[in-house]
């Protein structure tokens, strides 16, 4: 199966939030299964049959990626004031505490730091963007010394 068609129905599981999702096509199948936490992936995206064939190595499980969601309704701003660079971009290495966006409501400047050193695999919003209480903004994979 290919990887961006897994990659694409792991979106859509999350999106949903649907608990489980099973696929089948021809020889091959997929299931993927939704925990109560953070994001899992990887092991969940498994076919039985790569999982078979795949190295040792490529099985050890990786840390849960924290998803940081916003604390309260507002703007989000991803730098500190307009025309400077962003906070941080994908890929980027943060420490814990360090400021990712920032947060405008009722007009109070509201910074979001964040809640584990890592590295950041995803951003879920726009500069710009409204968001609401409790919306993910972003996915940060936890460095070892986490």
């Amino acid at each position: 199966m290919d990887l961006r068609k897994v990659k694409k129905l792991i979106e859509l599981v999350e999106e949903s939030g649907i608990a489980e999702l099973e696929v089948k096509s021809g020889d091959e199948a997929i299931r993927i299964v939704r925990s109560n936490g953070p994001f899992k992936p990887a092991a969940a995206a498994l076919t039985e049959a790569s999982a078979k064939t795949a190295p040792a190595a490529e099985l050890q499980p990786r840390p849960a990626r924290i998803t940081l969601k916003a604390p309260m309704a507002g703007t989000v701003y991803a730098a500190p004031s307009p025309g400077t660079a962003p906070f941080v971009h994908l890929g980027s290495e943060v420490t814990a505490g360090a400021i990712l966006c920032i947060i405008e409501s009722m007009k109070m400047m509201n910074e979001i730091p964040a809640q584990a050193a890592g590295r950041v695999v995803e951003i879920l919003t726009r500069d710009g963007e409204p968001v609401t209480d409790g919306q993910p903004l972003f996915r940060i994979e936890p460095t070892a010394a986490a």
